[in-house]
């Protein structure tokens, strides 16, 4: 009964207030979906990629091979900071749309969206995980956007995962400013120091010795991520891992 009354009652909601596509904005079958022509224009990530960063391969690099434990040759050069990432789509004109809206338009209601590919994204990792923590705004980017996209998926990804989430254990102590167009050097410069972690805040969560996924809505350089891992890693984090919903491919 209670059952059939749920359904009733999303019937009706769907009748005003139909679903739609997290992208173009049209109609859809069910919520948090993209049509098929939006869904055709996102390039998703799979094998074979960085065992690293995550950085996709072509298909021909190997032969036969699954490319599971190749690492990408900026990995070879140095490795990261980070222990592994990953990402679930190619940063490009569609997927930077998603992104744009969920970051600067108050489209809250793409959590569960691009929390879905993110979680995707990180089979194998989640299982492993003991505590997940978002890549903070400084306050006074926060007060000014409202919300802390990174922290809006950290949050959905707790829900979905059952592991843990803190959003006040690592924070940024000092207001950099904006990285777009900025090369790799400078992108390093700017957030070197600018992150540090709540020590208080770290036994509560139990920081030492576990293992962190970090999110974050774009990987670029992986200087903000790298940034965070020290931080983390000098609090005594074992192994961190980055997960975001999508990352640059040069």
């Amino acid at each position: 009964m209670i059952g059939w009354a749920r359904t009733v009652a999303t019937m009706g909601i769907n009748a005003i207030l139909p679903p739609r596509c997290g992208g173009c904005g049209d109609v859809t079958d069910t919520t948090h979906a993209v049509c098929a022509d939006c869904w055709a224009g996102l390039r998703f990530i799979s094998a074979p990629q960085c065992a690293c960063c995550g950085y996709p391969f072509e298909l021909d690099v190997f032969d036969g091979g699954d490319g599971e434990q190749m690492l990408c040759a900026a990995c070879l050069q140095k490795k990261p900071a980070f222990d592994q990432a990953r990402a679930a789509l190619v940063y490009d004109d569609h997927s930077r749309e998603y992104l744009l809206r969920f970051k600067h338009a108050d489209r809250g209601d793409l959590t569960p969206l691009l929390a879905r590919w993110v979680y995707q994204a990180g089979k194998g990792i989640w299982e492993q995980a003991d505590l997940i923590v978002p890549v903070p705004l400084h306050r006074k980017r926060l007060l000014k956007r409202r919300y802390n996209q990174s922290g809006l998926l950290a949050a959905k990804l707790s829900r979905m995962t059952g592991v843990h989430w803190d959003g006040l254990v690592l924070r940024r102590a000092r207001n950099t400013r904006s990285l777009g167009g900025l090369g790799p050097s400078s992108r390093k410069r700017e957030v070197g120091g600018a992150f540090e972690v709540d020590e208080v805040q770290a036994v509560k969560c139990n920081l030492a010795g576990a293992r962190v996924v970090l999110i974050d809505d774009v990987l670029t350089t992986g200087a903000t991520a790298n940034a965070c891992v020290r931080a983390l890693k000098r609090s005594g984090a074992m192994h961190v891992s980055v997960i975001t919903v999508a990352r640059v491919v040069r």
